[in-house]
């Protein structure tokens, strides 16, 4: 089922990220940051092919937009991914201090954003993003849904 409005450019990008993960065998995650509007990062899922066990699809995405605008510091930008960030994930979110995240499928199982943890809602996170769940939900979880099925 399609949403009620036109899905925004960057989580069409994300979701092709993740068909491309899905490709090469990972986890099909796909993440893209923004700022103004420009995408300026992007990763999918690459922990088998890199054998980096941080090498999920936000991270990848963080690390190119940091190295875009030469700062560790992503202040102003929008993370937008397939699936809910685990809490690494949500950890460095924070620290890069994203302005607004954006997420498909939530993760009832690693999830901690609005799952387990709930990390920004921890007295120790000292930067909280706007949190936007359930865009592209449906695809994102047939994805994912598609992907596991077919390996057992």
């Amino acid at each position: 089922m399609s949403p009620p409005f036109p899905l925004p450019a960057p989580m069409r990008r994300a979701l092709a990220l993740a068909h491309a993960a899905a490709s090469a065998g990972e986890v099909p995650v796909g993440a893209v940051v923004t700022r103004a509007g420009t995408i300026i990062g992007e990763g999918e899922n690459r922990n088998r092919r890199d054998n980096d066990p941080t090498a999920h699809a936000e991270m990848v995405a963080m690390r190119a937009a940091a190295r875009h605008l030469g700062d560790f510091r992503l202040t102003g930008c929008d993370l937008w991914v397939t699936l809910e960030p685990c809490p690494m994930c949500a950890g460095a979110i924070s620290h890069a201090r994203i302005a607004r995240l954006y997420y498909g499928a939530a993760d009832p199982k690693g999830g901690a954003v609005e799952q387990g943890p709930r990390l920004f809602t921890q007295p120790q996170c000292l930067h909280r993003p706007d949190v936007y769940g359930g865009l592209a939900e449906a695809e994102a979880s047939a994805l994912l849904r598609s992907f596991f099925a077919d390996r057992r």
